[in-house]
């Protein structure tokens, strides 16, 4: 296989983002007189959004009466502190210079809201060659389009590219797409075999190896 393109999920992937998360659901319930959560309980949520999260802190669906304004609320307290403790995964920084000495393009496919994406990336000064996020297209992970879609804006085949992410939806919109898969160990999710991934690395620098 020649790889000339790699795609990277965001959350649990390329940053660690689980702390600024978990410190604005806490800031929220604190905020509402509630118990605050453990942060190991919070991290494997981070990757079904802020909604996953008002869930899960105040144990309530989205037919509560007050989950919207909570929603609204936990969104304006993670933008006001995005980049309180969130850095990129140890490793990557290194990978990143690497694959552009070796002209490899590189970019992003994320559910995350392209406000909040951008921004992050704006704080970290993080310059992928291509962002696609969950409200750029019609769909989201795991369907194909936005693998699909990162591909074009890169003019490169899918057939040449590695799709890297830590969440069994990652997995998916890359089989999907017919993109190859690698899974990380790292990440938010426990990796499980059904996940049916092409690659399986425990570090970022790992990713190197496969090239």
């Amino acid at each position: 296989m020649t790889v000339d393109t790699i795609l990277f999920d965001l959350d649990g992937t390329l940053i660690d983002t689980a702390p600024d998360l978990a410190y604005a659901l806490n800031i929220l319930l604190k905020q509402d007189g509630f118990a605050q959560k453990p942060f190991d309980k919070i991290k494997p949520l981070v990757a079904f959004g802020g909604k996953a999260l008002i869930k899960y802190g105040f144990d309530c669906d989205e037919n509560h009466s007050q989950f919207t304004d909570r929603h609204q609320r936990i969104l304006e307290i993670y933008t006001d502190n995005i980049d309180r403790s969130s850095s990129v995964f140890d490793g990557i920084d290194g990978l990143i210079k690497t694959l552009e000495s070796l002209k490899i393009d590189w970019g992003i496919v994320t559910n995350k809201p392209e406000n909040l994406t951008h921004l992050l990336l704006e704080k970290l000064d993080i310059k992928p060659g291509v962002v696609v996020c969950g409200d750029t297209l019609e769909f989201n992970k795991p369907h194909p389009a936005p693998l699909l879609y990162a591909c074009a804006q890169l003019a490169t085949n899918p057939s040449r590219c590695l799709f890297v992410g830590d969440d069994k939806n990652d997995m998916l919109a890359g089989i999907n797409a017919g993109v190859e898969t690698v899974a990380v160990s790292y990440g938010y999710s426990k990796v499980e075999k059904n996940w049916n991934y092409d690659y399986l690395i425990n570090h970022p620098q790992e990713l190197l190896e496969l090239l």
